[in-house]
């Protein structure tokens, strides 16, 4: 680790996790061995079923994790939440809830997620659209593909759904190769023809991160021009994206924690710093600007994404709005990525206790 001079204290705007999973979380419960898994397919058949075996609410646990998530500097995060027929909404009133005892350093948005299916499972459009009414403020999606087998009708589901309820929209989308980047055209040019321009993210996108397809150029293109946000998690074997190559094309990039802990994965910890870190060994940064990148891609980047001002346009060292850290500069910072010092917003102070 870097030596750091004693009284050398570094403040920073807030950090944001722009795609998190809170309500599957074991955190602060038991520990949980996972099933072994080879698929996307087979990687949420083990959520399903492991969604009733918890001893701890989901309350509970998604606090456990927002506040550890919180002393470590995030500040904002959008939450990714299950629902679905055999859920109903106790899950997002759950991530409520917990967000809730967290106020007022904690900026949370839910997606209403239909992890289980749309098309594909009877019931989940009208959960979803229940849940809008009681906690969740956006429309998510799934794989239109590669997992619902329909890329218009899932489409027309959930745009549907967010004219109906005036809510923006946040797709998660795994599915690689050309396919890939043709369901994220069809969603580029079904934004633009809402007029949803900067409203619409799409989580994961690893068509993206493949820099042999021949239309990527073209995808990139057409994300840009809808002001798609592309949130990435830099998670393990998973593709990461090319930065240099999206920021020439104008594609904007947030970064987030995804599962924590959970039935997926053993691993995680809610720190963006940690993401940070991931995401900045994992794309090649060497030099202080690229780690620097790192950085804004989980704090401001996210909190523009998220319309959190007091991050996205921070004030600055004097800011009551800050996190405030033991290193020389923000290269060293994500290098070494230590606990804040302080973590205040709006003048106040947090403390777990």
């Amino acid at each position: 680790m870097t030596v750091t001079p004693a009284d050398t204290v570094l403040a920073t705007r807030g950090l944001v996790d722009a795609h998190i999973h809170p309500d599957k979380t074991s955190w602060g419960a038991p520990w949980m061995s996972r099933r072994p898994a080879a698929t996307l397919a087979e990687l949420i058949e083990n959520d399903r079923v492991s969604q009733f075996d918890f001893e701890l609410s989901v309350e509970d646990r998604t606090f456990a994790l927002l506040s550890n998530a919180v002393a470590n500097g995030t500040l904002a995060m959008r939450a990714h939440v299950d629902v679905s027929p055999e859920l109903g909404t106790a899950n997002v009133e759950g991530v409520r809830a917990a967000a809730e005892r967290l106020a007022p350093f904690l900026t949370l948005q839910i997606v209403a997620f239909p992890q289980f299916g749309l098309l594909t499972n009877p019931g989940a459009l009208e959960v979803m659209e229940a849940s809008l009414d009681v906690g969740a403020d956006i429309v998510g999606g799934i794989d239109p593909g590669g997992i619902e087998g329909d890329l218009h009708g899932h489409l027309d589901a959930i745009f549907g759904l967010a004219d109906r309820k005036s809510r923006d929209l946040d797709i998660h989308l795994h599915d690689g190769g050309e396919d890939g980047l043709a369901q994220i055209r069809e969603i580029a040019a079904r934004t633009i023809a809402g007029g949803r321009q900067g409203r619409v993210t799409i989580g994961h996108a690893f068509a993206l991160c493949d820099t042999t397809l021949p239309s990527l150029g073209q995808t990139l293109d057409a994300v840009a021009e809808a002001g798609i946000w592309i949130a990435t998690c830099a998670l393990g074997p998973d593709p990461v994206p090319d930065i240099d190559l999206f920021e020439r094309h104008g594609v904007r990039l947030v970064a987030g924690s995804d599962g924590v802990r959970d039935t997926w994965s053993p691993f995680g910890t809610a720190s963006m710093l940690d993401r940070a870190h991931l995401l900045a060994y994992r794309t090649g940064a060497l030099t202080d600007a690229e780690l620097e990148r790192a950085f804004t891609i989980a704090s401001t980047n996210g909190g523009e994404m998220l319309g959190v001002s007091e991050i996205a346009e921070w004030a600055g060292p004097e800011s009551g709005t800050r996190l405030e850290f033991a290193a020389e500069n923000i290269a060293q910072l994500v290098v070494d990525r230590p606990a804040p010092l302080r973590v205040l917003r709006g003048g106040q102070e947090f403390s777990r206790g």
